[in-house]
């Protein structure tokens, strides 16, 4: 339990600070090994089995943000992929695992509590980096720098989100 910002006396329970793992870890149907989510009612199970994250953190700190891999409490923090190009449905192979696109992540008010910055859910919402939950088609080792393979995309669908012009997306 930590403490909930400005909120003296209070706390919150999450599973969103993460931080990276040297070696394979095996992505089962609901997690990855070793890893939990703070929430089971809202977070996890077959369809949410891990959290990806484009690696847009070069973004952020031209926006004046300082953070790093795992501040948004992903489970794999990936290159060459992200919400414009990423459809629901995709199928990729990551290492020995496959799995499938299930949904952009709607962020939550913990990720305002993990970075203190409290308006972070409007950002994320205006700038549509969010991430994506998939679901475990076929459970396998994973590691970091692993190349990640597009499998199958279906034939009707469309990106996770549309591209955003760079820097800090006009709020209101």
């Amino acid at each position: 339990m930590r403490p909930k910002p400005g909120q003296p006396g209070h706390r919150w329970r999450s599973a969103i600070y993460k931080t990276a793992v040297l070696g394979p870890v095996m992505l089962r149907r609901t997690n990855l090994d070793g890893d939990r989510q703070g929430d089971p009612r809202v977070h996890g199970g077959p369809d949410q089995a891990a959290l990806m994250y484009s690696d847009n953190y070069a973004k952020w700190r031209a926006e004046g943000f300082d953070f790093e891999p795992g501040s948004f409490g992903e489970n794999l923090t990936v290159t060459g992929l992200d919400e414009t190009t990423v459809w629901v449905g995709d199928i990729y192979e990551i290492g020995a695992a496959v799995v499938q696109v299930t949904k952009a992540r709607g962020p939550c008010y913990k990720l305002q509590y993990r970075t203190g910055v409290p308006d972070l859910i409007k950002r994320v919402l205006a700038n549509g980096r969010s991430g994506w939950y998939v679901r475990v088609l076929r459970e396998g080792l994973v590691e970091a720098g692993q190349e990640i393979v597009l499998l199958k995309r279906l034939a009707a669908g469309e990106p996770l989100a549309d591209p955003v012009p760079e820097g800090d997306p006009v709020l209101t």
